[in-house]
């Protein structure tokens, strides 16, 4: 990374993340992606404690952007348009609390945005239920295993629930 960049980061869960990052991947002004577990209460967990539903983390995607061409609330925007924030820990046939929709920010600034958006979303009507998008301060952000980095990439394509 350039010293001269003035990347940001924000971090999403909305489901299973290899198709998270595939559509963000795609998004101009998104510089570098990488999956990973956030908001749980285990250290170091693994895909497969994850997957369990011991840890308490969510499948999230840390996206590394340039504001000078998109903003944290663009990514937010993207991010509602991708999942059923509406749904509580599911996203299409992947169950738990791991596939829960998530927005992890980094200041107050991001909680400022994602909450007031999310208000908006709400109040729009167009869920019939409320929407369930848990917003809260980032923790760690635990990698993942590389052979879910790129993931569909990797394969030369594949589906997702978004």
């Amino acid at each position: 990374m350039s010293s001269m960049r003035k990347e940001q980061k924000a971090y999403f869960a909305a489901g299973c993340f290899w198709g998270v990052e595939e559509t963000f991947r795609k998004i101009k002004g998104v510089l570098e992606t990488a999956v990973g577990y956030m908001g749980g209460h285990a250290d170091n967990p693994t895909y497969e404690s994850v997957c369990n539903g011991n840890t308490g983390h969510a499948e999230t995607l840390e996206v590394v952007f340039d504001p000078a061409i998109i903003s944290f609330e663009q990514l937010v925007e993207a991010f509602f348009d991708i999942h059923d924030p509406a749904t509580l820990n599911r996203q299409g046939p992947d169950i738990g609390e791991q596939y829960r929709s998530a927005i992890f920010f980094i200041n107050e600034e991001q909680n400022k945005s994602a909450e007031s958006i999310k208000k908006k979303l709400s109040e729009s009507g167009r869920f019939s239920r409320p929407v369930v998008t848990e917003i809260s301060q980032a923790g760690v952000f635990n990698r993942a295993e590389e052979y879910h980095q790129r993931y569909f990439e990797k394969r030369g394509g594949g589906t997702c629930h978004v």
